[in-house]
């Protein structure tokens, strides 16, 4: 009763992100009551594991109890400044540290509010960076295909997902989409993992076309995560710098969902051994706690903007919450805990049980076609035939009616169209794995046994 009657409060006055309401007709909202560790507790006291980190943004589980403390502490001392002309030591920290474990180039930041918002932070620093060095043809930006990097009309004008993006085609950003790697269907029926990222070959012919026209190239490092967790191999990352290189091109690295750990290394670009021009961080940024984004780039853009005021080359952007003490002390105490616990080491050792566990408990189901994984990423891709990897047609809604069932069961594992993905807090332990993968298990079961 308790559920029931939140549930009618939430549906008069909510409207639910990436939703059609009218599904919750049907499919309450679940009213979550608390936190522990990688599990969700509703209203009710049932128990629910977060296998995709409540999207993506949770490392350490829920209530945590060092980031407790921390973002306790602060709260008793400095919520909140005005960041322009003014400063705390929590920023101070944080951007020294972020700037010493970020790879190379990488020497000034810029503080956002999420993922959305600093991808335009970079877009528009690119733009502006070449306009004041002099090269105002500059002025295009280039995408991949099936790339995502946020739901504002800009970034979604260097996205190429139509569910999110088509409707808003007549007001979005001319940009540039050159064919990108897709390595379960390659056409060049080459293997991610041994391949010489031969697709690369669109991009090289694009930009040899276009590039004095071309002010910057954005990318996913490694994980194409809304595109159905689609992996990549590094070298496509590093012919992508060279030829970023070559032509004066800002390579912006999108490592808002792969940053912190995901891929195995702290940050993405580290699998290609490269360093980009502009680096956006978010989600893992603060361990799903504080909406906090940072963009990192390089003095020689920032120099491009040091000038006397009257020159108008100041970056006059910002954010009412930029710098927020809370966020900065929160995403200092994620660092903490890195360094402390040797995160990325034990996740070396969870990685390869999650690899073990899955190959093993979903090897003979018909309608997996692939599993791929890198890291703490793993994504079940579910087809209608294994040979011709033919795709389920997305009104059957395979996925979420699989999520749905998981959910009975006592699973959070959201899809992406016929991809289900396992992307669970760091805290997972062996028996967790197992719950998660076994239930993943019996919902694909049940749902095609159903059909």
């Amino acid at each position: 009763m308790k559920m029931k009657k939140l549930q009618e409060k939430d549906l008069k006055y909510i409207w639910h992100p990436c939703s059609q309401m009218k599904d919750y007709e049907e499919f309450l909202p679940i009213v979550i009551e608390r936190g522990m560790g990688v599990f969700l507790q509703d209203v009710n006291k049932k128990l629910y594991l977060d296998a995709v980190s409540s999207w993506w943004v949770n490392l350490f589980g829920h209530s945590n109890i060092r980031i407790n403390d921390a973002l306790y502490r602060q709260a008793n001392s400095l919520e909140h400044t005005i960041f322009a002309n003014f400063t705390h030591k929590p920023a101070i920290e944080l951007c020294k540290r972020i700037v010493n474990i970020t790879p190379d180039r990488l020497d000034k930041v810029f503080f956002g509010d999420n993922g959305s918002s600093a991808v335009e932070i970079a877009l528009k620093l690119s733009f502006q960076y070449h306009k004041q060095i002099g090269k105002d043809k500059k002025y295009k930006f280039v995408k991949i295909s099936d790339s995502y990097h946020g739901e504002t009309i800009v970034a979604l004008s260097v996205g190429d997902m139509d569910l999110y993006s088509k409707i808003y085609e007549p007001i979005l950003l001319e940009t540039v989409k050159v064919e990108g790697p897709d390595c379960y269907r390659c056409k060049f029926n080459k293997k991610r993992s041994t391949c010489n990222a031969e697709c690369f070959k669109y991009m090289e012919e694009k930009i040899s076309e276009i590039h004095e026209e071309v002010t910057a190239i954005i990318i996913e490092l490694i994980v194409q995560c809304a595109a159905g967790m689609k992996i990549y191999s590094p070298n496509y990352l590093v012919k992508l710098r060279q030829i970023c290189d070559k032509y004066d091109i800002n390579l912006i690295a999108d490592e808002i969902a792969v940053g912190f750990g995901r891929t195995g290394k702290m940050f993405a670009c580290e699998h290609a051994n490269i360093s980009p021009d502009i680096m956006c961080l978010s989600k893992g940024l603060t361990a799903g706690y504080m909406p906090l984004s940072l963009v990192l780039m390089g003095n020689k853009i920032y120099d491009a903007f040091y000038d006397d005021y009257s020159t108008m080359k100041a970056f006059l952007h910002s954010h009412s919450y930029s710098g927020n003490a809370l966020g900065c002390s929160v995403a200092i105490e994620t660092l903490n805990i890195f360094e402390d616990e040797d995160i990325l080491n034990k996740n070396k050792y969870k990685s390869e049980y999650l690899r073990s566990r899955v190959t093993s408990i979903l090897k003979d189901i018909p309608q997996i076609g692939e599993y791929r994984q890198i890291g703490m990423i793993g994504a079940i891709e579910l087809v209608k035939d294994k040979n011709t990897k033919e795709p389920f047609e997305s009104e059957l809604r395979v996925g979420d009616n699989i999520y749905k069932i998981a959910l009975e069961k006592g699973v959070l594992l959201r899809c992406l169209g016929n991809i289900l993905y396992f992307m669970p807090p760091y805290v997972i332990s062996e028996k967790e794995i197992d719950f998660m993968v076994n239930v993943a298990k019996e919902s694909i079961i049940e749902y095609f046994k159903e059909k």
